[in-house]
């Protein structure tokens, strides 16, 4: 672990294989801080072309998990424990088969679905069409199963759960703590997962570490500028820059080509 570290930092210097990562990560800490979701989606389809969508995993979540580690302590008393709580759990039990997914597949098709997840999901929040049915611990526990296993086979296991937790009548501040609250639980079990099953080695968690700075400090920003009054600017911004993400993954072979 040690030594990746060393050789990431030093790849800095010789100024490979760092600054797209790292102009990523930041962007994403903005728009987590601010909006409290959008981080991981961001960085997924960016780092599945450039590491590869196991190594994907464990690096977004590496610094997904500090950046949860930050929030969580404010968000806590905000959080719907009802809702969140069994929804979690059962996200945690489907990632097994999550991660059997994500070694059976193609990786292409993996970088493919991450992106059309994400551009979907833009789409569709972008639309205005939004869950109408009752929030319920059974609701819930469906969409954390789901859930659960998108994370653990893409990293992106947000969408079913924002569409779910953004159905509620709650307060701003309610849905961001809530948000905040499931990634911070689901996110030990699922690097753990990722790296039992030899999905990923230690080299993508020394990745994550090496970025982390960048996105504490663009949380940190984000955070301090996040204002409820403004939450309709702020989601359509995250929503803009989840789609540039989205877009990259799905005409990856056209752009670079």
């Amino acid at each position: 672990m040690i030594e990746s570290v060393i050789g990431y930092v030093t790849a800095l210097f010789a100024g490979t294989g760092f600054w797209i990562p790292a102009a990523v990560v930041l962007v994403a800490g903005l728009v987590r801080g601010f909006a409290g979701f959008g981080s991981a989606m961001l960085m997924a389809p960016v780092f599945a072309v450039l590491f590869g969508p196991a190594a994907m995993i464990a690096t977004v979540v590496t610094i997904e998990l500090a950046v949860s580690l930050q929030l969580f302590p404010a968000a806590r008393r905000e959080c719907d424990w009802r809702i969140i709580g069994p929804m979690s759990l059962v996200a945690c039990l489907a990632m097994p088969l999550g991660a059997w997914l994500l070694a059976s597949i193609d990786k292409g098709l993996v970088v493919k679905v991450v992106s059309g997840i994400i551009v979907a999901f833009v789409v569709i929040l972008a639309s205005g069409v939004r869950y109408r049915g009752r929030r319920s611990v059974a609701g819930g526990v469906a969409v954390g199963a789901v859930s659960g296993m998108m994370m653990a086979t893409t990293s992106v296991g947000g969408p079913p759960v924002l569409m779910y937790l953004l159905a509620g009548n709650d307060p701003p501040a309610r849905h961001r703590a809530n948000i905040i609250t499931y990634y911070m639980v689901t996110q030990v079990p699922l690097i753990v997962i990722i790296l039992w099953y030899g999905l990923a080695g230690g080299d993508s968690v020394a990745r994550g570490v090496v970025l982390l700075p960048l996105m504490l400090v663009g949380a940190w920003i984000g955070h301090v500028l996040f204002d409820p009054r403004n939450e309709r600017l702020y989601r359509n911004v995250a929503l803009v820059i989840l789609l540039c993400a989205g877009g990259f993954g799905l005409l990856r072979d056209w752009i670079i080509g």
